[in-house]
């Protein structure tokens, strides 16, 4: 082994395809059980190591030397094999954390900071903030000063900082708090990076208050700890490109519309011309209940079909780098929309009206009748689309028009 993460558990992270991106090494993914990280750390079969939860202060006896960084904030998240065989202790999370912010304009001078958690990277974050000039550092835990029974005191703090692991994939539908009661917030910021976009950040963004996920924070760290482990600068451009690369990779280009507009098919074209899967939820619906959506309608009624439609749309809202075409009524429900724009690039296709294929679709009209389904779902199918895509021509047009997008929003 040559480089590796360890921590415990690891199923979202993206560390590998990360450091893929930023250097020719080999670099691997270590679930490491609490039992066995003594035995690992003092074998050494390694030349570097990246830590993270729950291990973040747990290595740091085992490092004969600490970066300034390191042990001045009490974390580390950077170890490497020295010539002699010890292990040093550095701490990228600080850089790339400040990297994040930056790159999202979030200024800390002056303000009042809330920091939810007490672990390894608050201890960081902590760190960062204060030195960046930050006014005053709340820091929220479940039973320190501050906790989630006296949030209130805080209610007039500035920028919100989330560096607990609520939210993160596989529990990608939580959020840590609400903001509903943080009227004086000018920014969000969560460490977590899978998702692309949390709970917590996507009601920052419905809030209309400036907000980042982790994904930057993640890409700057591993950079800063490659350059440790190589001996050579990369600079912000490897960055940069990395970042943009893995946006790309693992955003989900969701496919939203009235019924018959064609999503099913754009999606399939798509997933071939990008060389990705295509999930179609109304395919996975009748699969799982082996009828068609019109009979599982016309059996159960409108509500069991929403209910089967809520956990594909759940299901297929988790995956990364997937083409995703929904239902014509999957954006009626809120939760559905989080859980498509968590990971998703969502293009709303849209067709003219009488254009629209009805035939062997339940829910579908005619007329002034389909005109007044229309009318009733614009505003959703708005709130949750990031670009319109027009359908009324060819099918490789359109599919074409929805990767040209993307790649737009998504890039760097």
């Amino acid at each position: 082994m040559e480089y590796a993460l360890i921590g415990h558990p690891l199923s979202h992270s993206h560390s590998k395809k990360v450091h893929g991106l930023l250097g020719d090494y080999a670099y691997d993914i270590l679930d490491l059980p609490d039992e066995r990280l003594d035995s690992f750390l003092k074998e050494r079969r390694f030349k570097g190591l990246n830590v993270t939860i729950p291990y973040k202060q747990r290595v740091i006896p085992y490092c004969a030397s600490l970066s300034a960084t390191a042990q001045r904030i009490g974390s580390v998240n950077t170890i490497v094999v020295q010539e002699d065989g010890a292990l040093y202790g550095d701490n990228t999370d600080y850089k790339g954390f400040l990297y994040m912010c930056r790159r999202a304009g979030v200024a800390f001078a002056g303000q009042k900071v809330i920091i939810l958690g007490s672990g390894g990277t608050s201890l960081t974050v902590q760190a960062a903030a204060r030195d960046e000039g930050a006014a005053q550092v709340a820091v929220v835990s479940r039973n320190g000063q501050y906790n989630y029974q006296n949030l209130s005191l805080l209610k007039g703090y500035d920028i919100l900082i989330n560096t607990t692991p609520v939210g993160m994939f596989p529990h990608a539908g939580q959020a840590p708090l609400a903001l509903s009661g943080f009227s004086s917030l000018r920014a969000v910021v969560d460490v977590i990076y899978n998702p692309l976009h949390t709970r917590l950040i996507q009601s920052a963004a419905q809030l209309g208050i400036p907000c980042t996920g982790g994904l930057p924070m993640l890409v700057a760290q591993a950079a800063y700890a490659a350059e440790l482990f190589l001996g050579k600068p990369l600079g912000d451009a490897a960055i940069g490109s990395a970042l943009a690369q893995l946006r790309r990779e693992l955003a989900n280009i969701v496919l939203i519309g009235m019924p018959g507009c064609g999503k099913s098919t754009i999606g399939a074209q798509l997933a071939r011309s990008l060389g990705r899967a295509h999930i179609d939820t109304d395919a996975e619906i009748e699969a799982q209940a082996g009828m068609s959506a019109a009979d599982i309608i016309q059996a159960k009624g409108e509500q069991a079909f929403r209910q089967l439609e809520a956990e594909a749309v759940a299901r297929a809202g988790r995956l990364s780098g997937t083409v995703i075409s929904t239902g014509g009524g999957a954006i009626l429900l809120e939760e559905n929309r989080l859980a498509l724009r968590q990971n998703g690039f969502v293009a709303w296709v849209q067709r003219p009206l009488p254009l629209l294929e009805t035939k062997g679709r339940p829910l579908s009209l005619s007329g002034a009748a389909l005109q007044g389904l229309y009318e009733e779902r614009e505003a959703w199918y708005q709130a949750c689309c990031d670009h319109i895509i027009k359908n009324d021509g060819a099918i490789p047009h359109a599919a074409k028009q929805v990767e040209e997008a993307f790649y737009e929003a998504v890039g760097d």
